[in-house]
């Protein structure tokens, strides 16, 4: 059973007050410390620290999560068929859309522009579109509904995107609130993928869109099933496939597949990064950015926004990605 802290999600803005306090606190004890002790080494120490960790909330929180980077990719495939040459795709995941309240919601539309400006032949979402219930997406579906591609878009549900963050325990309850969070997406146009696939064609050549559930390791649902997701399919098919979790690339996709192209996201990059170095690179053997095994390569996205919004050395993003073919 996960634990009851594991349930507990404050508004984001709560977050930025606790921290606004601790930090508070943290002056007043550095600035006892300072005047009480005689060690100069101890002010040459804690005062630089101390500046640091104002500097580095003050600018991740009011500065870092309203950036925005447009990653551009071209990827080679040998099985890609040829009239898909130079076709685009959009990444983008981990919105929690609940984060973008008050002034934020400028920053999601400036996003949303900027997605829309790729001229994609398709947009994917890799999951997390909420932080906890489907009110969130229901605020945002007039912006959300924007986006538009000529083949349409595809999305997958996060672990945020299931009901494990309520405090839900009727089984009705929880299965409206799921079917909210999954109608909603549905209603703004958006495919929504799970353990299933859609083919996208030009002239007589094909490709596959294929999305699993959640697939996650420990507490996060584990309920992604890869033969589900490619049934029916062929080796023949060129198959890019969504899923939330990159812990599945090596866990079930590489293994039980043939997927060419995994699109994934859930670790924000850490949100924070200090000399390359990121809390989920400590958690996570893909983290963030491109991955390759053979031909076979992994994209994992920092992501949109999160829970708490902050963002520093970790810029939010979009990835746009144009496959090339060998043929």
């Amino acid at each position: 059973m996960i634990s009851l802290l594991s349930f507990i999600l404050l508004e984001p803005d709560t977050y930025i007050y606790i921290m606004w306090g601790v930090l508070a606190l943290l002056t007043v004890i550095v600035a006892i410390v300072c005047w009480r002790s005689r060690r100069r080494w101890l002010r040459l120490l804690l005062l630089p620290l101390l500046l640091f960790a104002w500097y580095a909330f003050l600018w991740g929180t009011y500065v870092g999560f309203g950036q925005l980077e447009v990653v551009r990719l071209e990827l080679s495939f040998k099985d890609l068929p040829k009239a898909f040459d130079g076709y685009k795709i959009v990444q983008f995941g981990d919105a929690h859309v609940g984060t973008y309240i008050g002034d934020r919601r400028d920053i999601l539309r400036r996003a949303i522009d900027s997605i829309n400006a790729q001229h994609a032949d398709a947009v994917v979402f890799t999951g997390d579109l909420q932080n906890k219930e489907p009110s969130e997406i229901e605020k945002m579906e007039p912006l959300l509904s924007r986006i538009k591609a000529k083949d349409g878009i595809f999305t997958v549900l996060g672990n945020h995107d299931y009901t494990l963050y309520t405090d839900l325990e009727n089984p009705i309850e929880i299965g409206r609130n799921q079917g909210q969070t999954e109608g909603f997406q549905m209603d703004m146009g958006w495919t929504l993928l799970m353990n299933e696939w859609r083919i996208i064609r030009r002239d007589s050549s094909r490709i596959v869109i294929a999305g699993m559930e959640n697939d996650g390791e420990g507490r996060f649902p584990q309920l992604g099933n890869i033969n589900s997701a490619l049934y029916g399919l062929t080796r023949n098919d060129f198959v890019i496939m969504l899923e939330h979790d990159p812990t599945s690339w090596s866990r079930r996709i590489l293994p039980h597949s043939h997927v060419q192209l995994t699109l994934s996201g859930h670790t924000h990059g850490g949100q924070f990064s200090l000399f390359g170095l990121t809390p989920a690179m400590f958690k996570y053997r893909h983290y963030q950015g491109l991955y390759q095994t053979g031909q076979r390569r992994l994209y994992v996205t920092k992501g949109l926004g999160g829970v708490v919004p902050y963002r520093f050395g970790v810029t939010p993003e979009i990835v746009v990605i144009t496959l090339r073919s060998e043929q």
